[in-house]
């Protein structure tokens, strides 16, 4: 059997591909069991993050597992093959496991060297044995991977170089201020009460924030959640220097009221759907005090940065000129700020169109209200339709006019509200970048921030440790390869040896229990010197690179039979089991 990685992540893929592939909790349970399920698939994992879904399985064949994998990754993903096919990645044996490696130290994270991951791979190995797909293979992998993550976090300065998401979230949200200065005395709301939402919550809480709200859709989360903050920064003495912070709990239902309340918003929740529009967003804003209402703009909108925001000049053609049907003009050419019956109606057309548009003029095919509404306008420009028409007769178009310098533009209010988003897929509207006196982060922006990041010193200092961890791991998984093979071979040298005390009790009847006891320690003395240089040395060839052959060979070699190795490692692994299911004494 062999180890195989097949995934996706914020380096393979976008955030809309991520965002569209992710697995609520039943998924992945289906996910676990359709795979342990298939054919190439002995043992399977996954790896379920905001930034990553990695499934880990012992297969028997390389190109029947990738396909395998990459099928069912596809069909609950919910994303077709050939779409999700070009974002995957895929590992197999020491690649394999060295990515996990890497994952696990915070090497692979967007923000590098954090240790969050960490805890996220200890749930992915726990829902794993929980649904008996994991075996010694990859309970061996997640549980080292654990112990190296651990080490590199211990040994060298990762973490300097790493940090939460949130806090890398909260940097981007304050703008390169420091945040403890930037959050000190604001308020806080948290949607969401897992593990993202709980670390969000006591970051805030570290940093100095004044309140903070949990809202969740199950009340006893969020009562708990709030309830933990309250015992660690919910009290100070007025001789400690610690954060102290208000806590309290709503429902879903208090969120729009709470957003006109709270100076910073982080959202993070399992919701397949958005838990925040536009709209509720805007309508937060609009109930602030001082704060005017805020709107939506349209796609004619654009913005040139947190500071700026400009309006496209082809959505500014007049509102009127689309109800005109029948006229010659060609809409889409009509430049903003002029009347349709005005020189820039006109402007560029040659003298027949000219004479067409006339034409539709007079032949009344504009409204009765338009054409009183604007009849002024159609008298006062007659003179200067007039010799354009002559122009045109002459030189064959009328020359442009040119278009009037655009007003300049207004600058962008300073935001009142900070929100974060931190769920995969989001949780607020991406329309929200739109609003002003917002200033929203989500998973998209981190990634890009987080590609410019400056790695730290001690990054290669952890490659190094995963380099000798992954070379460490194969060996010992090598050695243990051989081990029932060893032991095989070591039952049928016993068998043999008791096999032949007994022919010798028939021939020599009149042996005594001293005798027999001595001949029968002395042939098993000797049968071990025999097997004990060579199993030695077998184990230490098989956990070479290359040396998964030795075991076949020794099978080989002392006809062995294949099915009295498989019940010595049948027989280890249900004593580990055991084992695992007992705990610590």
């Amino acid at each position: 059997m062999s180890l195989l990685v097949v995934g996706l992540s914020h380096r393979s893929a976008p955030v809309s591909v991520l965002e569209r592939a992710s697995l609520n909790a039943d998924a992945q349970v289906k996910l676990l069991q359709d795979t342990v399920a298939a054919e190439p698939a002995a043992e399977a994992a996954l790896l379920a993050t905001c930034n990553r879904i990695e499934l880990y399985a012992d297969v028997d064949k390389f190109h029947a597992g990738v396909a395998e994998l990459s099928t069912l990754l596809a069909q609950h993903c919910g994303v077709g093959l050939e779409e999700l096919t070009p974002y995957l990645y895929v590992h197999y044996e020491d690649r394999a496991v060295h990515h996990l490696f890497s994952v696990a130290c915070g090497l692979d994270s967007m923000v590098v060297g954090e240790g969050q991951i960490l805890g996220q791979i200890k749930d992915g190995l726990a829902k794993a044995q929980e649904l008996h797909s994991a075996g010694r293979l990859l309970n061996d992998l997640f549980q080292q991977a654990l112990r190296v993550g651990k080490r590199a976090h211990s040994e060298t300065g990762i973490d300097r170089a790493g940090q939460s998401l949130v806090t890398f979230g909260l940097e981007q949200l304050s703008a390169g201020a420091d945040v403890r200065t930037w959050v000190r005395g604001r308020s806080a709301l948290v949607i969401g009460a897992g593990s993202m939402s709980s670390l969000a919550a006591a970051t805030l809480a570290r940093a100095g924030v004044g309140e903070i709200v949990i809202a969740n859709r199950t009340p006893d989360r969020a009562e708990r959640l709030v309830q933990l903050l309250e015992e660690q920064y919910g009290q100070r003495s007025a001789e400690a220097d610690g954060p102290y912070v208000r806590t309290r709990a709503v429902s879903m239902d208090a969120v729009p009221v709470e957003l006109t309340r709270a100076d910073i918003a982080v959202s993070c929740t399992g919701a397949t759907g958005l838990v925040l529009g536009a709209e509720t967003i805007a309508a937060a804003l609009a109930g602030r005090p001082g704060h005017p209402a805020a709107t939506i703009p349209g796609p004619g909108v654009a913005t040139d940065g947190p500071g700026s925001a400009r309006t496209d000049e082809r959505s500014s053609a007049p509102a009127s000129v689309g109800a005109d049907d029948n006229c010659p003009l060609d809409l889409a050419a009509v430049q903003s700020g002029f009347s349709v019956m005005g020189e820039a109606a006109v402007a560029g057309m040659d003298a027949a169109t000219l004479e067409q548009h006339a034409a539709w003029v007079d032949n009344g095919t504009v409204t009765v209200d338009r054409r009183e509404t604007l009849r002024g306008a159609v008298e006062a420009d007659a003179e200067l339709i007039g010799a354009l028409a002559a122009t045109a007769a002459s030189v064959g178009r009328i020359p442009e006019r040119r278009r009037p310098e655009q007003p300049a533009e207004a600058p962008r209010p300073e935001p009142v509200l900070f929100l974060l988003d931190l769920a995969m897929p989001r949780d607020i509207d991406a329309a929200v970048h739109r609003l002003a006196g917002v200033r929203l982060v989500d998973i998209e922006s981190l990634a890009e921030a987080s590609a410019d990041a400056p790695m730290a010193a001690d990054v290669d200092q952890v490659r190094r440790i995963v380099s000798d961890e992954v070379a460490a791991f194969g060996a010992a998984q090598r050695a243990a390869h051989i081990t029932p093979t060893v032991v095989a071979l070591r039952t049928m040298a016993a068998d043999v040896v008791a096999s032949e005390i007994a022919r010798l009790d028939g021939r020599l009847p009149g042996l005594d229990d001293k005798q027999r006891g001595e001949i029968t320690q002395t042939v098993r003395r000797v049968v071990d010197k025999l097997l004990h240089a060579p199993t030695v040395r077998v184990k230490q060839l098989a956990a070479e690179p290359g040396g998964a052959g030795y075991a076949d060979a020794l099978r080989t070699l002392f006809d062995l039979d294949p099915e009295t190795v498989a019940s010595v490692s049948r027989a280890e692994e249900s004593i580990e089991k055991n084992a695992k299911n007992r705990g610590p004494a």
